[in-house]
Formats: structure tokens, sequence, C-alpha cells
């Protein structure tokens, strides 16, 4: 039986928990920003970009990885500046780590606060600039807080969905103990060892904290009944 204690746990934990609270953050923001406009934008191409944007839902992580080699790899079209002028780069990084699981949850949180400001009145937002209010303290004090259930539900889908984050983050991160192994890395290390026990202590972990999320999302979004 293999020997599972709570330091051999603690550092894929530790980890995954850094790289998907800050990804989210990042990909909340972003998903807000890109949403807000893309819901009041009219303009040729507007469809495409819209599918641009929610494309790392479907694609392969591996492609994503590859994508992300291409761009930020020491080759790559930002990377090799990067590192020539900077002496920087996200590749075997947490960084890269952060990076992947930004771009894996970011059409989650996207596609849901889209529709939240889609589905909302826009009568709420032209009564407050009637008002003298200027366009970002509408959005701000009117439109945010009435999309406010959309918008977590996606940021939290994200969450749960940058735990399990594997292949693009194993590409452009690598699989490095104690500085880039996530629980999703950790466990596919362990399959490939035979550390079935350790694996499945990973797994139930993993499984559980998500099941957390999914489960504190489902309470916060429950409309009250008056």
């Amino acid at each position: 039986m293999d020997s599972i204690s709570w330091e051999t746990v603690r550092s894929p934990l530790v980890l995954t928990l850094q790289v998907t609270i800050i990804s989210t953050i990042f990909a909340t923001f972003l998903g807000i920003f890109f949403a807000y406009w893309m819901s009041r934008s009219a303009f040729w191409g507007k469809t495409l970009i819209d599918a641009i944007l929610t494309l790392p839902m479907v694609l392969p992580p591996t492609v994503l990885g590859y994508y992300l080699l291409v761009l930020f790899g020491k080759k790559g079209i930002f990377g090799e500046p990067l590192l020539e002028y900077f002496h920087y780069s996200i590749i075997f990084h947490i960084h890269g780590a952060i990076l992947a699981s930004m771009i894996v949850s970011f059409p989650l949180v996207y596609r849901s606060a889209k529709a939240s400001f889609e589905d909302l009145d826009p009568e709420y937002e032209e009564t407050a600039r009637t008002l003298g209010k200027s366009g970002l303290t509408a959005f701000l004090f009117v439109i945010l807080p009435l999309s406010w259930r959309g918008i977590l539900a996606g940021s939290m889908l994200a969450y749960a969905r940058g735990i399990g984050e594997f292949g693009a983050t194993l590409m452009i991160a690598g699989n490095i103990p104690d500085k880039t192994q996530t629980i999703a890395l950790a466990i596919y290390d362990s399959v490939q060892s035979g550390k079935d026990d350790f694996s499945l202590a990973l797994v139930f972990l993993a499984s559980l904290i998500c099941i957390i999320v999914l489960t504190l999302s489902g309470i916060l979004l429950k409309k009250p009944h008056w």
C-alpha cells in the first residue's frame, strides 16, 4: 500500500488552489469585459469573434497548449522577445499553468455573463444614462448588480473547470513536482507510476473540491422564495 501523508498531498493541492484562484479572477474580469462588449455591440464579423472567444470550450486542451507554445514558447511570437529582452518565460513556470487554466475556463464566464447581459432589459441602462450617470457608473452600479447571478455561475464553473485542467497545462508548464504539478497532473503521474492509493486519494480530493464548489454555486444562485 502506498504511503499517503499530508505532505505528499499538500504540494499539488496548494498549487492547484493558487492556479485556479488566480486564473478564475483573470477569466472573470476578461469574461465580463468581452461579454459586455459583445452584448452591446453590432459589427460585421461579430459571430466570428463570438466563435473565437468560445473556441477554448470545445477545442482539445492539447490544441490550446500547442497554440500557447506557438505564442509563448522560446521561439514563439511573444515568447522570444520576452526571453530576449526581459529574460522571462512562462514555459515550465507556474505562470504558464495559470495562463492555460485561464484560457480554458474563460468561455464559461464569457458565455454566462453574455447571456445575463443580453437578458437584461436595456431600459435599466438607458434610465441610468438619462439620470446623468456615465457609462462606467451605469455598468458598475446598475448592470453588474442585476447580472451577478449569471456572472457568479460562470465564475464558479470556471473555477471547477480549472481544477481539472490537464492537457494545456502539461504542454506549456510541464509536470514538475512542487513547481507546476497540479492535482490533475499529479493524478496522471501517480497512475503512470502505479501508485494506486495515492491516485485514489487525489481523485477523491479533486472530486470533493468540485462538489463543494458546485454545491455552493447552487445555493448562492438559488432564487429566494418570498
